[in-house]
């Protein structure tokens, strides 16, 4: 029997959610994000505002300039998280199969739920709404792949109305090809810039046309990413919606307002950022073997540098240790060169195990350090006490 997965979308959801704390900003162009007279960038934008061409990841001072008028609301970081958490309470109702992909995003698979698909998109849109007064859209099909498209499709719907879009779009299971066909083949997940340039070149526009090339062809002109083309472009997807989420790696960055090539400056930076990495770690009850660098110059060009560990840490000091070192490598080969953009992270993650600890006094004593210092700061606030130099 075809699986039935839901997939909804909360519709422009930060700025719905700034909404309920100013109902002011109802119906105005408005945008979540950084300081224009900054670095900001857009993380979401109100429907009116994208009428005057505003989107997502757009310079906060390009919108401006963009949209005369434009209102920039700064985020308000923990009001999204409660709100998120409402709304997936609300999805884990409708059964044990559900899978949060983002703050604002989520499948359900509904195969066992006996009433029709769209009457269920329809209860669980109308509930969010009545309950939490949260604007969402709903794609169903029979896999998460398609699911996510058709919802997509009913957000284009209504595209420059200025409005919610609120779409339901359900593609019956047997239609997947033939709903996807002729759909830009952007839509489809894998086509990236540089694939979508490539298969320009074959005068690829749609979904269709894609589907027509066939896999043989697909293996060919791309690989392994062309064979899985070919099976999406003819709307075969497998996986299963799972409720486990796998932390892959735990990160931080930071723009500067103004470029900067002071040392210490950035050694600065480095250690709150390695400070708030580790404490993301331990939360998770997490650990890593490998400590990333990120930078990024004045001319855009980023850069990536990582560091295998001997052992799993999710100490602060290890990671500004590694850290630092990865750093000073990297200006090594530009000495003085300002950065714009500096981030830290940790990957390959597993249980923290020191399996030193018995031999190490240093390690077992800045271990006992580290657990202090997150009891403080649970119970006081992060700013309460950190380390010295």
């Amino acid at each position: 029997m075809p699986r039935t997965i839901l997939h909804l979308d909360l519709d422009a959801f930060f700025c719905a959610v700034e909404e309920l704390y100013d109902p002011s900003l109802k119906g105005k162009p408005f945008a979540v994000g950084g300081d224009p007279t900054s670095r900001g960038v857009v993380s979401s934008c109100s429907y009116a505002a994208r009428a005057f061409g505003v989107h997502s990841a757009m310079p906060m001072s390009q919108a401006v300039r963009t949209c005369p008028g434009l209102i920039v609301v700064h985020h308000g970081h923990g009001r999204y998280g409660e709100m998120s958490e409402k709304v997936m309470q609300r999805l884990a109702d409708l059964g044990p199969l559900m899978e949060q992909i983002s703050i604002d995003e989520a499948f359900v698979d509904i195969s066992d739920l006996r009433e029709p698909p769209e009457q269920t998109a329809r209860a669980l849109q109308s509930r969010i709404q009545t309950e939490l007064n949260l604007p969402s859209s709903i794609g169903i099909a029979s896999n998460k792949l398609v699911a996510k498209i058709a919802t997509e499709v009913g957000k284009h719907a209504k595209k420059g109305s200025g409005e919610y879009p609120r779409g339901i779009t359900v593609v019956p299971a047997g239609s997947e090809e033939q709903f996807l066909a002729p759909l830009p083949a952007t839509m489809l997940w894998g086509v990236g810039p540089k694939t979508e340039q490539r298969l320009t070149q074959l005068s690829v526009k749609t979904i269709g046309d894609l589907a027509a090339l066939g896999e043989a062809t697909l293996s060919q002109l791309l690989g392994e990413h062309g064979r899985d083309l070919a099976r999406h472009a003819k709307g075969i997807d497998d996986r299963p919606v799972s409720g486990e989420h796998v932390t892959k790696s735990i990160s931080q960055e930071r723009t500067y307002a103004v470029d900067v090539s002071d040392q210490a400056t950035l050694e600065k930076t480095l250690k709150k950022l390695a400070t708030e990495v580790g404490h993301n770690l331990r939360q998770e009850n997490l650990a890593g073997t490998t400590v990333r660098l990120k930078l990024r110059w004045p001319d855009f060009e980023t850069i990536t540098r990582q560091r295998s560990l001997p052992q799993p840490t999710n100490l602060d000091t290890e990671i500004l240790k590694y850290a630092l070192e990865l750093l000073t490598t990297c200006r090594k080969t530009q000495p003085g060169r300002a950065i714009r953009l500096i981030g830290v992270g940790v990957s390959n993650l597993c249980p923290p195990v020191r399996q030193l600890e018995l031999f190490d006094k240093r390690g077992e004593k800045d271990q006992k350090l580290q657990k202090a210092l997150d009891e403080i700061q649970s119970r006081f606030g992060k700013k309460s006490i950190e380390r010295g130099k």
